[in-house]
């Protein structure tokens, strides 16, 4: 079964193999700064999903960090800044201008890839994301996770979709590539709830697309669920049956940007054979 993946896409893009440097820059979330909630969502680790972050004072420090951790794996010189930890548009313009353009300037940097929520993005974020496409490539991660009211609830997500198709509408008129996380597994969702999320954000206009399979991690409300019974993960099994699925209805032009993902191993509960990636990322592919 054929696919986009991310690495054969970023190959054509920029003619060689790109790796993305995960960076913290010490932005919050309204799900934890008590705009919306203090709790964060239901899932999400002390880091804000950004446990593999590089952490140091600048963005240029972290992007230096970055290129030595992986001097071993990667010849090419070029690395896409990945604004991980948190929500990295929920700051004042003049601050994101400043991290922004720290990363978009760096000679060793193709392009910026910035992870946020759909309602922190104000018209004059917009107009930031805007100026910074014009000098390279801008990639907007957008942490959805489900297009079920009853999901959203659930997780504390703290926005409704109406307010990720309009953020989806604006995104497009500035032409940045705009990529949806999908988490499968979550309590109460079946195969078919799951599917229909994947089928919605490819319908709505989307260049990428990240599958992530629910991870319990320590430390997270998720995890007191899970304690006390009542949440479920994905078996192995499940989890490949239902991503050979997503696989078979996403279009082949947009990328698939992710099929699995491997939480914090010293923070992982459930489900312990996701911490074996080689084995499941071996079992996608010959699925």
């Amino acid at each position: 079964m054929e696919y986009l993946s991310l690495n054969k896409y970023l190959r054509d893009t920029f003619g060689d193999k790109v790796y993305k440097i995960s960076l913290d820059a010490g932005f919050t979330c309204p799900n934890r700064d008590g705009k919306i909630d203090t709790r964060g969502c239901i899932f999400c680790s002390r880091g804000g999903s950004g446990d593999f972050a590089e952490s140091a004072e600048s963005i240029t420090e972290q992007i230096e960090l970055g290129k030595k951790r992986v001097a071993n794996k990667i010849k090419s010189g070029k690395y896409i800044a990945y604004f991980q930890a948190f929500t990295n548009t929920y700051a004042p313009t003049d601050v994101l201008r400043k991290k922004f353009y720290e990363a978009v300037n760096h000679k060793d940097i193709v392009a910026v890839s910035i992870a946020t929520r759909p309602d922190c993005l104000g018209s004059d974020v917009i107009q930031l994301l805007d100026e910074l496409n014009k000098i390279k490539p801008v990639f907007i991660e957008l942490g959805l996770q489900s297009v079920h009211k009853e999901s959203a609830e659930y997780i504390r997500r703290g926005y409704d979709l109406s307010v990720y198709d309009n953020a989806v509408v604006r995104l497009k008129e500035i032409g940045v590539n705009i990529v949806v996380h999908i988490i499968l597994g979550l309590p109460g969702e079946s195969k078919e709830d799951m599917l229909e999320s994947v089928k919605y954000v490819c319908d709505s206009g989307i260049n990428g697309i990240k599958l992530q399979l629910l991870h319990i991690l320590k430390n997270t409300d998720l995890a007191d669920e899970y304690a006390q019974g009542k949440v479920t993960p994905l078996e192995f099994e499940e989890y490949l049956d239902i991503i050979k699925a997503c696989v078979e209805i996403i279009p082949k032009d947009i990328v698939i940007h992710r099929l699995t993902g491997d939480g914090a191993k010293k923070d992982l509960i459930a489900p312990l054979w996701s911490a074996d990636k080689k084995r499941v990322i071996n079992a996608i592919n010959k699925l």
